[in-house]
């Protein structure tokens, strides 16, 4: 009998540990300011498609290189 009133216990906190999770976030929401607007004016999207470029630039520098120290001619 003891068990069953455990159980029940077990779901009991279970349900109420869910609930409080679910419901707790919203509440921390709510009294949160809002979000400051965007200040930024493209250059760092600008500067990211540099770095990528550059990387690209660099890898096939270096799988074109050992071409042209080797021995072999391919044209």
């Amino acid at each position: 009998m003891a068990v069953i009133s455990f159980r029940v216990l077990m779901r009991v906190v279970t349900i109420f540990a869910l609930v409080f999770a679910i419901v707790s976030p919203n509440v921390e929401a709510q009294s949160a300011a809002p979000a400051p607007s965007p200040t930024g004016d493209g250059t760092s999207i600008d500067q990211g498609i540099a770095y990528v470029l550059m990387l690209v630039a660099l890898v096939l520098t270096y799988l074109i290189h050992p071409l042209d120290a080797s021995s072999y001619t391919f044209f």
